[in-house]
């Protein structure tokens, strides 16, 4: 089974050496995700403004993939203040819905001192290998 790579453009992809998402028969793994605006390239300040467009960008990778939040079996929150993980509460089960993953929220820290929270999923997509 071919193993598929979905890259996001990101600059931070080739110089680190990784990719958005990887689609390996059933599963996609999307990397941790942090919530940079593109348009910008700056981190807006609230976590929550942070949140949201993390899960724009793992829901854009997803959906390149041929899959959706409702396939999110798995997700990891890492958050260098765990006080601001509440404040992500409602982003989280507006993606989610009905279909809450298995989840795991982290206190680190991560790679930028501005990054408020990373992401990362993996989803199921029975018999839709590529």
């Amino acid at each position: 089974m071919p193993i598929k790579r979905i890259p996001s453009g990101s600059a931070f992809e080739p110089k680190v050496g990784y990719c958005r998402a990887v689609v390996a028969g059933d599963w996609v793994h999307v990397a941790g995700t942090v919530g940079t605006d593109h348009e910008t390239m700056t981190l807006p300040e609230a976590v929550e403004d942070q949140c949201r467009l993390a899960l724009a960008h793992i829901e854009a990778a997803l959906s390149k993939a041929g899959a959706g939040f409702a396939d999110v079996v798995r997700v990891n929150y890492m958050l260098p203040d765990r006080r601001d993980f509440e404040a992500c509460w409602p982003a989280l089960r507006e993606a989610f819905g009905p279909n809450p993953p298995a989840a795991t929220m982290i206190e680190c820290g991560l790679i930028d001192p501005a990054m408020k929270i990373e992401i990362e999923v993996t989803a199921y997509r029975p018999g839709a290998a590529t």
